[in-house]
C-alpha cells in the first residue's frame, strides 16, 4: 500500500481498510491494518472507537466512486432499459479487471452476518440504494411489475459479483443477456 506523506492519518488508514478490507477479508487484526496504514494503534483509536468503525468508514468512503462507477451518469442518458443494462455493461467490465473479488458491500455482509454491526448498516444502505436505482428504472419503463423486478435485477446483480469474485464464473455479456431476458419479460422499455 502506498501512501503519502500529505495523507491525514484518516486517510492513509481509511484507504489501508480499503484495500485490505477487500483482499484479504474483514477478520484481518488492528495490527496488520495500522502497519499497512503506517499509523499506530494509538492514533487509529484517537480517530475511531473500534475496527468494526474504520471498516465501516472505509465502506462509506468509497460509496461515491463505488455509485458512479455503476450507474449511469446524465451524459449516459437513456431508456430505463438502457440505464439497467448499463449497471450490468459495467458490473462484466469490472469483472475483467485482475484484482476483481467481487461486490466490497456484498462481501461484508455475508462475511460480517450481524446486521447491526455499523458495516453492515453501510453495506445494506448501499445495497438497498442499488434496489431503489432498479426500482425506479423498472417503474419508468412500465415493468408490470417493478419491485419484483428490481429484486430480480439485485440476485442477478449479487450473484454474479459473487461468482466473478470467486473466480467461478466469467461475465462476459452473460449478465447483460441475464438482464435483458427479465427486462423483456417484464415488459421495461
Amino acid at each position: 500500500m502506498a501512501t503519502s506523506d500529505k495523507a491525514s492519518t484518516r486517510d492513509r488508514l481509511l484507504d489501508a481498510a480499503a484495500e485490505l478490507f477487500y483482499r484479504e477479508g474483514v477478520s484481518l487484526g488492528v495490527e496488520t491494518l495500522c502497519r499497512s496504514a503506517g499509523v499506530s494503534k494509538r492514533s487509529m483509536y484517537q480517530l475511531f472507537a473500534s475496527k468494526d468503525e474504520v471498516l465501516a468508514a472505509s465502506l462509506a468512503r468509497r460509496l461515491p466512486a463505488y455509485e458512479e462507477r455503476l450507474a449511469p451518469g446524465p451524459q449516459d442518458a437513456g431508456s430505463p432499459r438502457e440505464r439497467i443494462l448499463h449497471v450490468f455493461e459495467r458490473l462484466e467490465k469490472a469483472s475483467a479487471e485482475p484484482a476483481y473479488q467481487g461486490c466490497p458491500y456484498l462481501a461484508a455482509l455475508v462475511e460480517l452476518k450481524d446486521p447491526a454491526h455499523p458495516a453492515s448498516v453501510v453495506a445494506r444502505g448501499v445495497k438497498e440504494w442499488l434496489l431503489g436505482f432498479f426500482r425506479t428504472q423498472a417503474e419508468e419503463g412500465g415493468a408490470r411489475d417493478a419491485e419484483l423486478l428490481a429484486r430480480q435485477l439485485m440476485l442477478v446483480f449479487d450473484g454474479a459479483s459473487a461468482r466473478a469474485g470467486a473466480g467461478i464464473e466469467t461475465l462476459d455479456g452473460l449478465t447483460t443477456a441475464t438482464a435483458t431476458a427479465l427486462l423483456d419479460a417484464s415488459g421495461t422499455r
